[in-house]
């Protein structure tokens, strides 16, 4: 049974959507502001399969909860806010939630992402854990990018990169076929394992920091290049 912490300060969505989950065969913890969160969190056992969590919360908001748990944990977190603004579905997701829902919303669509982030979640592990790993030292190389397929270090003309496992998924889709357009679908059916649901966001703003951490100029990109109205490609020779 896959146990949820479910942080959500207004009782009446937590009195509908945890007993829905309850009845789905989840197993719902439930926190009513950050501190709690944190708290519940830390107690070990028990061991957290995915947090739902409200950005807007009292004691310590939803930003801060996320942040505590990413430096601990790559568990699978999904926003539930009402603050439906680009900045905030950009912060959360750069800070590590894995999606975003916005209320007012369906219990089948929350449901439906609850299971997809888990499943995500436990096919990273299985790929994890597989005999059939990379040789030692097997990389990547495109330009002066230089990706280690085992050890998942990156680097750009002999510096470290440091990329988070979607960022680093990402990279690896394009850097395999140099050259090749990838449409959004086609990035987020490979790297979140999971149908793509039109949230251009998610794709967006994931793009735009792999450009931040690997272009000496992300306004004038020279590796990861926008194909407008396609999708991404990496630049065979940047140079």
């Amino acid at each position: 049974m896959n146990h949820v912490l479910l942080v959500e300060d207004d009782r009446s969505i937590s009195g509908m959507v945890g007993p829905y989950l309850e009845k789905e065969g989840y197993r719902v913890s439930y926190a009513y502001d950050g501190m709690e969160a944190e708290r519940l969190f830390a107690v070990q056992p028990p061991r957290y399969d995915l947090v739902i969590l409200d950005l807007m919360l009292p004691r310590r908001s939803g930003i801060e909860v996320l942040r505590a748990i990413r430096s601990v944990s790559l568990v699978p977190v999904l926003i539930l806010s009402a603050k439906d603004g680009e900045v905030d579905k950009a912060l959360g997701l750069e800070l590590g939630a894995d999606d975003y829902v916005s209320k007012p919303f369906s219990l089948i669509e929350l449901t439906a992402r609850v299971r997809a982030a888990i499943r995500r979640s436990n096919y990273s592990v299985s790929l994890g854990q597989a005999a059939d790993t990379p040789e030692q030292g097997e990389v990547i190389r495109v330009g002066g990018i230089v990706m280690n397929l085992e050890t998942y270090g990156v680097e750009r003309d002999g510096q470290p990169v440091k990329l988070t496992s979607k960022e680093f998924g990402i990279l690896r889709l394009l850097a395999e076929h140099p050259g090749r357009v990838y449409t959004k679908a086609q990035i987020y059916a490979s790297v979140w394992n999971d149908a793509f649901y039109g949230d251009d966001n998610i794709i967006n703003v994931h793009m735009r920091r792999l450009r931040e951490k690997l272009e000496a100029d992300p306004s004038d990109p020279q590796y990861v290049k926008t194909l407008w109205g396609l999708g991404y490609k990496l630049e065979a020779d940047p140079s």
